[in-house]
């Protein structure tokens, strides 16, 4: 058991393989199709987004000033290269499966638009929120600190001036996470 758990990739190929027997194993209760497959991997990416923007937010990020200056090289070296690496990416298939959700199921347009009605124009409120933090993401964030990590190189001054610039973002999508998930949730297309 414990060669299994510690293999993150081997656990999550069996709880893929998991969900795949639910899926179709109740597919006479919610059927098995495109939209409901993308539907469930734009939860998980999202999951996975804001879980990790909020680790980030309320974990490493206010830690980091109390770690002593000799412990820093292995968060910015290893982990933070590796938090980011998913963050963005979490960050891309979260909007690109939201959109094929919106496509698939007829709103799209409309939703980006705010051409619907109600829960049309509250799922396109929370769409647009969704790609400004997707933008700041890969056009602020990652280009910002991949000079604060040092991964492309930069004098300390633009070190110096990347960290507020990848905090504010940081904290502008923590800020829209909030009335985005709102919107998410309670618009509840099918």
């Amino acid at each position: 058991m414990a060669k299994f758990f510690g293999n993150v990739n081997l656990v999550m190929l069996v709880g893929l393989l998991i969900a795949i027997g639910v899926m179709t194993g109740f597919d006479k209760y919610v059927p098995f199709d495109a939209n409901s497959v993308f539907r469930w991997f734009h939860v998980f990416f999202g999951i996975l987004w804001i879980g990790l923007l909020y680790y980030l937010n309320f974990v490493q990020v206010p830690t980091m000033p109390s770690i002593p200056a000799e412990q820093t090289g292995a968060i910015n070296k290893h982990i933070a290269p590796n938090v980011l690496f998913y963050f963005r990416w979490a960050a891309l298939f979260t909007v690109l499966t939201g959109l094929v959700v919106a496509h698939l199921g007829g709103y799209m347009v409309d939703a980006l638009t705010f051409k619907g009605e109600g829960a049309v124009d509250l799922i396109g409120l929370g769409m647009w929120m969704a790609i400004i933090m997707f933008l700041n993401v890969w056009v602020i964030i990652w280009p910002a600190q991949k000079k604060v990590l040092g991964i492309v190189e930069a004098s300390d001054e633009e070190k110096a001036a990347a960290k507020p610039r990848a905090l504010a973002a940081s904290r502008t999508n923590t800020l829209l996470s909030l009335p985005m998930l709102y919107c998410m949730v309670s618009a509840n297309l099918g």
